[in-house]
């Protein structure tokens, strides 16, 4: 209930005096990083392929030899990090951990201040193109109280926020450090907006229930039947077709159990070749299923930072800590907005309200997919603006 006191509340930037150590920050991979890059794609081995050589086993060769000579021959990474470091970068230290971010604090005067926690195997990348319609809402044909100042923190493990330092990192944990980050930035109240493991750690926020927390933006609520037949009652013909998807999520999205159980193993292969690493990230094709809207230089580009900064060992731990993390289902509370996406994972209301007692806001859209943001960010960043300016009205 306490959250629920924000509704009527100013939700600007409310900020107060931040102390950290915090550092600028360019990204910049030296020369002979992109030369070892090319000489390993150079000498890149497939496997033998399948004989029919689609998408039905994994990632197909004929995929795979294509896109390897692009990011050799037609991939331009230095065009890629000239963009990155259009936006400014700083590092700060939270309890022993390097942690990187983007901060771009909006011009307007009463801006919301809002944390957008990327995906996996995605990036503080994810949200490049939504930066500047959600600062300057004005300049993008929108309302100047709709405004943003925008935090985009790298999930430590992921990108700059290494080493992984401090032993067992959970969604939970994860989600302390971003309040602590933001409280040093100076932000006294803020919301968040996540997708795959931004959505888990935003709704690990809710639970937290940090003071000031105004709300989660998410496009997944990962809730699933209990067993319950009542729960079926409710079920609209569509629920029952988005079950049909999640089962077929399910079966294709094999990392994951390979994650919760081996991560370093398979992260030794991965971390020794670039082609490994393409493979490896194959939810960017939605598992070659022909609905990815995500373009072959927005996967190279997040590919490419996967494999400068070797970080899938420590990425790809968050499905095994969270397994092993003994943590008890809890009912999130806090002002919850969900997106729909038609080629994402299916969240069902049903559940996703049994295990979320906050959702005030729902919509389906009928293009884009998990990665939204990449596809589709113009539509995400309204429907986030949508979602805050309904908690302001309240």
């Amino acid at each position: 209930m306490f959250l629920y006191g924000f509704y009527g509340e100013d939700m600007t930037t409310t900020k107060s005096s931040g102390s950290a150590d915090i550092r600028p920050f360019t990204v910049a991979i030296g020369q002979a990083e992109l030369d070892d890059l090319d000489q390993r794609l150079a000498n890149t081995r497939l496997p033998r392929p399948t004989a029919e050589d689609d998408w039905d086993l994994g990632t197909p060769n004929s995929y795979l030899q294509e896109t390897v000579d692009y990011w050799r021959d037609g991939f331009d990474w230095r065009a890629q990090e000239a963009r990155i470091n259009e936006f400014p970068h700083s590092l700060t230290d939270i309890d022993g951990q390097t942690v990187h971010f983007i901060h771009v604090p909006s011009a307007e005067p009463n801006a919301t201040p809002l944390l957008l926690i990327h995906s996996y195997p995605g990036s503080f990348i994810d949200f490049l193109d939504m930066i500047g319609p959600l600062t300057d809402p004005v300049a993008h044909g929108g309302k100047a109280e709709d405004a943003f100042s925008v935090v985009v923190p790298s999930i430590p493990g992921f990108g700059f926020s290494t080493p992984l330092a401090g032993g067992r990192w959970t969604m939970a944990k994860v989600a302390r450090t971003f309040d602590t980050l933001m409280r040093q930035l100076g932000y006294d109240s803020y919301g968040s907006h996540g997708s795959d493991a931004g959505a888990m750690i935003s709704r690990e926020l809710g639970l937290l229930a940090p003071k000031g927390y105004l709300g989660m933006h998410v496009l997944q609520l990962f809730s699933f039947p209990s067993g319950d037949p009542a729960e079926f009652e409710r079920l609209e013909p569509k629920d029952y077709a988005a079950l049909e998807h999640m089962k077929w999520f399910q079966s294709v999205g094999g990392y994951n159990a390979i994650n919760a159980s081996r991560p370093q193993t398979v992260a030794v292969g991965v971390a020794d070749s670039p082609a490994g690493q393409l493979a490896w990230s194959e939810l960017f094709n939605s598992f070659g299923n022909g609905t990815s809207l995500v373009t072959r230089d927005q996967i190279l580009t997040q590919v490419s930072l996967y494999w400068f900064t070797n970080t899938q060992a420590t990425a790809g731990r968050y499905h095994y800590e969270e397994v092993h993390s003994g943590a008890e289902p809890a009912v999130n509370a806090a002002p919850t907005g969900v997106a729909v996406f038609a080629d994402d994972f299916k969240s069902i209301r049903t559940f996703a309200e049994r295990d979320n007692s906050g959702i005030l806001h729902w919509n389906e859209f009928p293009e884009g997919g998990h990665y939204a943001a990449l596809e589709v960010p113009l539509v995400v960043a309204a429907d986030i603006r949508s979602f805050f300016a309904g908690l302001r009205a309240a």
